[in-house]
């Protein structure tokens, strides 16, 4: 039964990943359409991670009251019916409407899962998790350059996301009862045990402001090179907004590759091992970027970016119960993921007015700038909260 709902588990978090790619793959032909400039794309992302910042400091009470099974299931039915509007958008203005409740429910779904995964499964199975999210990215660039490519356009693509969305969300609900059979008498949620406590009290937990940190860091790089890479392709490279599209496909398929490795890799290596390796995948891959060239080194970079990156997020919160105890993860994951996304919301805008202002050139030295501080934040987690699990 446990492997049952863990399938279930592994096809929301598809679910997840499916929307989260279908913008920045579609974005240069929709600012094209609507006649905008390329730099409003960080507007419509700033407003999605306002909605799941907002989901995230509110997951520890909703999931208590209702259940991780129904805030899944509700959930993914939000973001999809949010999918079928934005194959309807005639505007911008209608575009940024709909980022709100596709915000919502994606910080909902993800502070529900990993928290409940990081409790009760093993970081191998965080990791496949994750590979499972990079397998829903990877679907919607390719299902939308073979759209674009033809005669559907990009409101074709969205409508195709949409459904894609539909059917787990139904399959979600269909499968509703697996997860109390598997969780017996314990709360629905899954979270017996657990201390509830307040923004201010868990900022306070030593070593939670750095992971907030190496959260943000991480998810700005995966956000704003799925929100730019394409539009850096077409405006720096000369690239056709087809063929960008499809570009997209080798990041997402990188960052599932690395979370499939990084999943087999844990059954023999710490968390912190693996974190180091992909580190040094991204610090290369970002190195490429910078390499004038074509098609070749343009994909090669993406793949590398998201095979480097792509281990981070899983094993960053996999610390969690390791390092603050099961009782308090909870509420640090949930801290864990707002802060997550303050780095969607910030980083993608602020990419975007830099390379309206000076040319999207830029776009690798930005990433080189997030990564840095990665870097600097990971050795002072390390060194804290090693220490502290010693004493």
């Amino acid at each position: 039964m446990a492997t049952l709902l863990l399938a279930v588990i592994y096809s929301a978090f598809i679910g997840l990943g499916t929307p989260d790619s279908l913008f920045g793959a579609a974005w240069p032909a929709i600012y094209t359409e609507m006649r905008v400039p390329f730099a409003y794309g960080g507007i419509e992302s700033a407003i999605v991670s306002l909605g799941t910042i907002f989901s995230s400091a509110l997951s520890t009470r909703v999931i208590t009251r209702f259940g991780t099974n129904r805030v899944t299931a509700f959930s993914t039915l939000l973001t999809a019916a949010a999918l079928v509007g934005y194959s309807f958008a005639q505007s911008f203005v209608f575009l940024c409407l709909l980022a709100l409740p596709l915000g919502l429910g994606a910080g909902a779904i993800d502070v529900a899962l990993n928290n409940y995964v990081a409790l009760h499964y093993s970081a191998t199975q965080m990791s496949f998790l994750h590979c499972f999210y990079g397998i829903g990215v990877t679907i919607s660039p390719f299902v939308l350059s073979r759209v674009i490519s033809g005669t559907g356009g990009w409101r074709m693509g969205y409508t195709v996301g949409a459904c894609i969305q539909l059917g787990i969300a139904l399959f979600l609900f269909a499968t509703l009862p697996l997860w109390e059979k598997v969780n017996g008498k314990e709360h629905p949620g899954g979270s017996g045990g657990t201390i509830r406590l307040s923004l201010r009290e868990t900022l306070a937990v030593p070593g939670v402001k750095l992971m907030c940190c190496l959260f943000i860091t991480t998810c700005a790089i995966e956000c704003t090179v799925g929100n730019w890479s394409a539009t850096f392709l077409v405006e720096y490279k000369g690239l056709a907004a087809d063929t960008a599209a499809s570009m997209l496909i080798f990041y997402y398929a990188g960052m599932a590759v690395g979370r499939l490795i990084s999943g087999v890799l844990a059954k023999r290596l710490s968390p912190w091992t693996i974190i180091g390796g992909g580190q040094c995948m991204l610090a290369a891959a970002i190195v490429l970027l910078f390499v004038p060239g074509g098609r070749f080194a343009a994909a090669a970079g993406l793949f590398c970016i998201g095979a480097g990156n792509g281990p981070m997020f899983p094993n960053f919160n996999y610390l969690a119960p390791q390092s603050f105890g099961r009782e308090l993860s909870q509420s640090v994951i949930g801290v864990q993921m707002a802060a997550a996304y303050v780095g969607i919301m910030l980083a993608p805008p602020l990419c975007g007015a830099v390379g309206q202002a000076l040319g999207m050139g830029v776009f690798p030295v930005f990433l080189a700038v997030f990564f840095a501080v990665m870097l600097a934040a990971t050795a002072a987690a390390k060194r804290l909260l090693c220490t502290r699990r010693q004493k």
